[in-house]
């Protein structure tokens, strides 16, 4: 099931990864002065940087046409995952829902580690079709 699943985040800040020691400070810095908004993928177990937004529904916009690309017309199972963010999470919920044959569709909160780790208002999700 782990090669299957695909997992597309946007991040609220990068300030939280930075205090986890996975970019440097100069880095951080930086994006954090230019309001840059990492998205993250995953899959086959491995964390890859797909790119940067600077507005957050941009990062929303950005990992939904992902999806569009790697599921195209057949039936996907999602699941929508937040950090203290239940209202953007229902948000993004309704747009998969009104885009995708959803066989199952369902939100839930991020575990506290990827919460310290990602920061307070991340969202995305992780689907297989």
């Amino acid at each position: 099931m782990r090669n299957r699943v695909v997992f597309l985040v946007v991040l609220d800040t990068i300030r939280y990864v930075y205090r986890t020691g996975r970019i440097p400070k100069i880095a951080a810095h930086v994006a954090s002065r230019l309001n840059i908004r990492p998205i993250l993928s995953s899959s086959n177990g491995l964390v890859k940087f797909v790119g940067a937004v600077r507005k957050k529904e941009n990062g929303i916009n950005r990992i939904l046409r992902t999806m569009r690309e790697k599921v195209g017309q057949g039936s996907v199972h999602v699941a929508v995952m937040h950090a203290y963010s239940p209202d953007e999470a229902e948000s993004l919920k309704e747009k998969i829902a009104s885009e995708f044959d959803c066989a199952e569709l369902w939100v839930t909160e991020f575990t506290p580690v990827m919460g310290y780790a990602c920061g307070t208002g991340t969202v995305g999700f992780a689907f297989y079709k």
